[in-house]
Formats: structure tokens, C-alpha cells, sequence
């Protein structure tokens, strides 16, 4: 297998954040699992599909689809990262389902059958290609004729206050943070949905429907959020950078989720786009 074309993600995913998200995976199934199932509703799935699950992560999105396509189905679960593979390959697999597989592929480049699936879906796992008009047109290559994709993608960064809030907060204790590359792999490389519909119709994708859809998300209790936010998202990618920072700016994080608190749980405003679109064979 050649994960070569995407070698920064891979490692990024395998040596950095992947470890951190198979460690925390409960909380951030918690925190997004809501978000996912938006895109999920509009596929669909019927009895007896095969899917392709990009960017399946820890698994539990792959799991979910072999409930909703039940024994006669298969659903595929890809992804770069081997430890949050290894937290997918251990999880209980549903009472009845079909086939359920995992691999370990990077679908930029990889082989992934000629109009192999029935349907494709992603939570948030489709904004880190290197080149994502080479990996769309290879996804669409694998759907079958009329066969549709459907993922969810994160909006603008100060849309989204549960990343945004936390890290504003701690950016005056921080060192100066690198801007990143805004059409770079990351977690906001969608945000502008002229660039995703773009790069799906080059892609020949047809019907390409992106909607906003906002929802209060949240992974537990004050201090569950708290550490949360110190390891993954925005502020947790500057933290890894600088680790010795985390414990000076724990308090301004604290206090940002505090005013969110309610019944002894945080929830905080989310900011997404549902992206569907369908197989255009005849183009």
C-alpha cells in the first residue's frame, strides 16, 4: 500500500493526533456523533448496500452502517491512521449485521474497485487529501451509476465556538501561532462550500446539494470538556506544539466552558456543512 502521495497526513495521523483520538474516542464520539448522523439521514441506506466508510477513524460510524444496512449488507471503514484502526478492529460489532471490514488505505490513490459501492460516507474524515480533486475523482470512480456520497464538513472556525471560544481565550499565553495554509489538509480546508462544490464537479459529481446545519454538541461533564479541548481541535494542535503551555492556560479554557454549563453538562453552538451529491456517469 502506498500512502506516499498523502505522507504528511499519514504522519500526522500515525505520530500525532491519531494516538490522542484513539485514547479520547468515547468523549469525541460523544461530541460529534450528532453531527454525523445529519449526513448519514440523507444517504438514505437501504437493506443489502455496500458502503465505504472514509476517514472511519475509530470505527463507530462503520458500525452504525452495518446497522442500518443489516446481514445482507457490507460496509467498508478506511483509514490512514493504524491506532485508531486498532480501537475500530476491537469494538463489539453489532448483534446483526453483515460484512464489516477495515482497511488500512489511503483512497487519494488507492485502488478501490471500479463502481464497487453503493454509497459513500465521511464524518469529517474527507478534509485532509493532499490533492482532493485526485481522491474525489477516485471516489467516484468506485461508486456505482447513481450511486451517492454524503459527508459532513466543519465551517468556519469562529462559527464554531466550541473550538474557537477556548482557543482565543488561551492565544495571549501561547507563542505566536503559524497561520495554516486555508485550501491545505486540515480540519477547515472545506469551509468555503464554493471550493467543495468545485472540487465535486470536477470530480463529475452531479447534484451536489450543501447545506448548513448547526446543533449544540458536547462530549461531558466541565472538566471532561476542559481536558478535551486541551488535546484535539485547534487548540489542542497548538498544545502538541507546545506542550509545556497546557497546564498555564487550563484556566482560561475552564473558565470558557463554564459559562456553557448546564444540568451538570457543557453544550456549546456547532457550525457544519451536509454535503450530498451523486454518481454522474453519464459526463
Amino acid at each position: 500500500m502506498d500512502l506516499s502521495a498523502n505522507s504528511a497526513q499519514v504522519e500526522y495521523w500515525n505520530e500525532k493526533a491519531g494516538p490522542t483520538w484513539a485514547r479520547l474516542h468515547e468523549a469525541l464520539d460523544r461530541q460529534i456523533g450528532a453531527l454525523g448522523e445529519e449526513a448519514l439521514r440523507s444517504l438514505a441506506l437501504g437493506a443489502g448496500e455496500i458502503v465505504l466508510d472514509i476517514g472511519c477513524g475509530c470505527g463507530q460510524t462503520t458500525l452504525e452502517i452495518a446497522n442500518r444496512i443489516g446481514p445482507s449488507g457490507t460496509v467498508i471503514g478506511v483509514d490512514i491512521s493504524t491506532p485508531m484502526l486498532a480501537i475500530a478492529r476491537q469494538r463489539p460489532l453489532p448483534r446483526v449485521a453483515g460484512r464489516i471490514e477495515f482497511r488500512h488505505t489511503d483512497v487519494q490513490s488507492a485502488d478501490l474497485g471500479q463502481q464497487a459501492f453503493d454509497a459513500m460516507f465521511s464524518r469529517f474524515g474527507i478534509m485532509f487529501f493532499s490533492d482532493p480533486a485526485a481522491a474525489f475523482a477516485n471516489l467516484r470512480r468506485a461508486l456505482r451509476p447513481d450511486g451517492r456520497i454524503a459527508f459532513v464538513c466543519w465551517r468556519p472556525l469562529r462559527e464554531n465556538p466550541w473550538m474557537y471560544e477556548p482557543l482565543e481565550a488561551a492565544r495571549p499565553l501561547l507563542p505566536p501561532l503559524t497561520p495554516g495554509n486555508p485550501d491545505g489538509p486540515g480540519p477547515f480546508a472545506f469551509e468555503d462550500p464554493d471550493r467543495v462544490r468545485a472540487i465535486l464537479d470536477a470530480a463529475r459529481f452531479a447534484d451536489i446539494e450543501i447545506r448548513r446545519h448547526d446543533a449544540a454538541i458536547g462530549s461531558g461533564s466541565l472538566e471532561e470538556t476542559v481536558q478535551l479541548a486541551l488535546q484535539v481541535g485547534p487548540l489542542g494542535a497548538a498544545l502538541r506544539e507546545h506542550p509545556s503551555y497546557a497546564e498555564r492556560v487550563t484556566g482560561q479554557v475552564r473558565d470558557v466552558f463554564g459559562r456553557w454549563v448546564s444540568n451538570g453538562r457543557v453544550s456549546m453552538p456547532a457550525s457544519v456543512w451536509v454535503v450530498h451529491a451523486r454518481n454522474s456517469h453519464t459526463r
